[in-house]
C-alpha cells in the first residue's frame, strides 16, 4: 500500500528511551464496559493523561501499563505503523494530554471508533535520535490491544487558532540539564511549543488555514493558522530572527494512502479550506504534525513567478543561483526550465554564479571532476531559450573534497555573457592552488583568475572552496566571489528539546566568512575603491553571526537588507521564508538594485528549491 507518509520510516523493536522518572506503579487490570465508558476502565486504571504527565517525559517511561483505556483518533497501517488512543474522560489540567500514539510495528487491526484497552511498555522515542535534539514522543510500545466495542464517535477534537496559540514560542532550557526544556512543567497558555506539546496524539482540528510551505515530494505541506503573523505579499511567512519562529506554523500529512486519495498539491499563499481534523503527531522532519483522517480542500490564490528588470545599458546585472546538483543525467526538462528561468525570469544576467554544478557523471563516484558536458549542456539550453552564448569559468576540485553529494564533486561556477562583460584570465588556479592579491599601476588585481580563496584552510574542509573572478565592464574591474558555504547540517530544529537549540554547523560557516572577508580586505587594501561582489548560497540568514563576520569592518555590505523585511528570503523550510542566498557588495558599490527573484522556493513545482538573487548596479 503506498503512504502519504513515506518519510516515516518503520521503527525497529528496539525503540529509544530517554531519562526516566522511577515511580512505584504496577500493573492495573481493566474493568468492564459500560455505555457511558464504552472502553471499560475503572476508575483506578492508569490513564493516558497519567502516562504524558505535565512534562514531555513520561513519569512512567520504561514501566508496564495495563487496562489503557480509550477510542482509536488514527490508524496508520504505513510507515511507522499504530494507531492513536484518546481517553473520553479528560482531566482538569490543560498540561495532560489525553491522546498517546501506540506503537504497533505491523499493520494495526483496530479501526477509527473502536473502543479499546491496551497493555504495554510506556516509552519516549526521539524521532532522528538522540543526536538530532528532537523531542520525543511519547508513546505505548510491545502493546497486546483488546477491542471491547466498535462505531462509537470519536473525542471532540481541540481546535487549534489564532487566538489559542500563544504568540511565545517556548521556554528557555534549564541551564542544569544542558538548555534542555523536558524537564519544565509544560505551560500552554504560555508558550507554543507546550500547547502543541499538550496536545501530543490527542484529535485536533483546524479551520481555514494559509499555506506557507508548498506540497513537498512527501506529501506534506505547512500552514499557519496566524495568517498575520510576519506575513508577506506573496503569503509566506518570514523568519526574520531567531526569536520569531512563527508560532501558528504547523505541517499537515494525510493518514489516507495517497493511492487512494492524492495529496492535494498547493503552492505558498494557497489556503487549506474548510476543516482538517486528525491526531497531532511528532516526527524527525518538522515536529508537530496534524495526521490527518480529514483533509480540507486547497484553494488556488494564482501564485505568479517573479520577473527581474532587465538591466539598462549601463548597469552591471550580477546574479547567484543554487541549480540543485544539475548534471548530464538529469532531464533535458530540468536543463530547459533552468534556462529559461536564466532568460525570462532573470532578464539574462551579465554575470551568474551557479553553485551546485555536478562534473559529468553525477552522482557516479569513479573519479570524474570535469564538468565541461554539464556546462554545455546547460549553456547551449540557455542559447535555445533565446539567451546569450554565455562562456564559463571554473576550477574542478580534488574528487571527493568539497562535500555534497559522493561523486557528483558540486562546484561554484561563473558564467558570463561576452558580449558585455570580459574575463581577465590570469592562469595558475587550481583546486589547491590559493589566488591572492597585488598591487598593478594603483588598482588590485588576483595572482590566479579564476582562483580559489585559501583552499588549505581547514574551514573548507569537505566543503566548497570560494571561486574568485577579475571581470571588466565599461573599462573598470569588478572582482566577483563565488561562494557555497557549509550546510546546516547537524542544527538542530526549532522544536529541539533543548532551547535554544543548538546550531552547531554554524561554527564553520563563521570561519569560512572570516576567510572570505580577510580575502575581501586585501583587494581594498590594495585598492580602497574596488569594486567587489560576494554572492552565493551563503547557508545562512542576513541576521546571523556569519552574516555579521562576511561584512566585518565595513568591508562589505548584505544587498538583501536593502529589501523590507518582508520581502527578505530565498528558500522555504518548515514553513518559514528565510534568506539562505545572499549578495554583497564593497563600500565602493553606493547605489544598486537588489531583487530576490521567487520562482521556486514557494511553489510545489521546483526546478530548484532555492530562488536567484540578482543585483543591477553601475560600476
Amino acid at each position: 500500500m503506498s503512504s502519504s507518509l513515506p518519510r516515516s520510516a518503520p521503527r525497529t523493536a528496539a525503540v529509544s528511551a530517554v531519562v526516566a522518572t522511577a515511580l512505584a506503579a504496577g500493573l492495573i487490570a481493566a474493568g468492564s464496559a459500560t455505555a457511558a465508558d464504552p472502553a471499560g476502565s475503572t476508575a483506578d486504571a492508569v490513564r493516558i493523561h497519567d502516562i504524558q504527565g505535565t512534562t514531555r517525559i513520561s513519569p512512567l517511561v520504561g514501566q508496564q501499563v495495563s487496562g489503557v483505556s480509550g477510542i482509536v483518533t488514527g490508524v496508520r497501517a504505513y510507515g511507522s505503523r499504530g494507531f492513536w488512543l484518546q481517553d473520553t474522560r479528560a482531566d482538569d489540567n490543560p498540561a495532560t494530554s489525553e491522546g498517546v500514539f501506540v506503537y504497533t510495528g505491523s499493520v494495526p487491526t483496530v479501526a477509527v471508533g473502536d473502543a479499546v484497552t491496551v497493555s504495554g511498555t510506556v516509552t519516549e522515542y526521539i524521532p532522528g535520535g538522540t543526536s538530532s535534539g528532537n523531542q520525543s514522543l511519547t508513546q505505548i510500545t510491545k502493546p497486546t490491544v483488546a477491542v471491547t466495542s466498535s462505531g462509537n464517535p470519536v473525542p471532540a477534537p481541540v481546535t487549534i487558532t489564532a487566538r489559542s496559540v500563544p504568540s511565545a514560542y517556548a521556554p528557555e532550557g534549564d541551564p542544569a540539564a544542558g538548555g534542555s526544556i523536558n524537564g519544565r512543567t509544560l505551560q500552554p497558555g504560555t508558550y507554543a511549543l507546550d500547547l502543541y506539546e499538550s496536545l501530543e496524539g490527542t484529535n485536533v482540528r483546524i479551520g481555514s488555514s494559509r499555506v506557507v510551505g508548498a506540497t513537498s515530494p512527501h506529501h506534506e505541506m505547512w500552514v499557519t493558522v496566524k495568517p498575520h503573523e510576519n506575513d508577506n505579499r506573496r503569503g509566506g511567512t518570514v523568519y526574520g530572527s531567531y526569536t520569531s519562529q512563527n508560532t501558528g506554523r504547523l505541517q499537515i500529512q494525510s493518514l489516507v494512502p495517497i493511492a487512494q486519495t492524492p495529496f492535494p498539491k498547493a503552492n505558498v499563499g494557497d489556503w487549506l479550506t474548510g476543516t482538517t481534523e486528525g491526531p497531532l503527531d511528532f516526527n524527525q522532519f518538522g515536529g508537530y504534525a496534524l495526521a490527518a483522517r480529514s483533509l480540507g480542500t486547497v484553494a488556488d490564490r494564482g501564485l505568479e513567478r517573479e520577473t527581474t528588470e532587465k538591466q539598462h545599458r549601463s548597469e552591471l546585472a550580477v546574479a547567484t543561483y543554487n541549480v540543485e546538483n544539475l548534471d548530464p543525467s538529469d532531464p533535458q526538462e530540468k536543463f530547459d526550465a533552468l534556462a529559461s528561468a536564466v532568460v525570462e525570469n532573470l532578464a539574462s544576467p551579465d554575470i551568474v554564479a551557479l553553485e551546485e554544478i555536478q562534473d559529468n557523471n553525477g552522482a557516479k563516484n569513479d573519479g570524474t571532476v570535469a564538468a565541461d558536458e554539464t556546462l554545455k549542456k546547460f549553456t547551449d539550453a540557455i542559447v535555445a531559450a533565446g539567451g546569450p552564448a554565455y562562456e564559463w569559468r571554473t576550477i574542478d576540485p580534488v574528487n571527493n573534497k568539497d562535500g555534497g553529494e559522493p561523486g557528483g564533486n558540486i562546484r561554484q561556477v561563473f558564467l558570463f555573457n561576452p558580449e558585455r562583460v570580459s574575463f581577465t584570465d590570469r592562469a595558475g588556479g587550481d583546486a589547491t592552488t590559493a589566488t591572492g592579491v597585488v598591487q598593478e599601476k594603483g588598482r588590485a588585481a588576483l595572482t590566479h583568475s579564476p582562483g580559489r580563496i585559501d583552499p588549505a584552510n581547514t574551514a573548507w574542509d569537505n566543503s566548497r572552496k570560494p571561486l574568485a573572478g577579475e571581470f571588466t565592464f565599461r573599462g573598470r574591474t569588478v572582482f566577483v566571489i563565488a561562494n557555497h558555504f557549509g550546510s546546516k547540517g547537524g542544527d538542530e530544529s526549532l522544536v529541539s528539546h533543548r532551547q535554544p537549540p543548538n546550531r552547531s554547523s554554524e561554527a564553520k560557516r563563521l570561519l569560512q566568512a572570516q576567510a572570505v572577508n580577510t580575502f575581501v580586505k586585501d583587494i581594498l587594501a590594495a585598492q580602497r575603491t574596488a569594486d567587489v561582489v560576494v554572492l552565493g548560497d551563503i547557508n545562512d540568514f542576513e541576521f546571523s553571526a556569519t552574516t555579521k563576520a562576511l561584512t566585518d569592518d565595513g568591508a562589505l555590505h548584505a544587498a538583501v537588507t536593502s529589501l523590507p523585511r518582508s520581502e527578505r528570503y530565498s528558500y522555504v523550510f518548515q514553513g518559514n521564508s528565510q534568506v539562505l542566498d545572499q549578495i554583497l557588495t564593497s563600500p565602493s558599490i553606493r547605489h544598486f538594485e537588489y531583487d530576490s527573484v521567487h520562482i521556486n522556493a514557494e511553489f510545489a513545482e521546483q526546478n530548484s528549491d532555492h530562488d536567484p538573487q540578482v543585483l543591477r548596479f553601475r560600476p
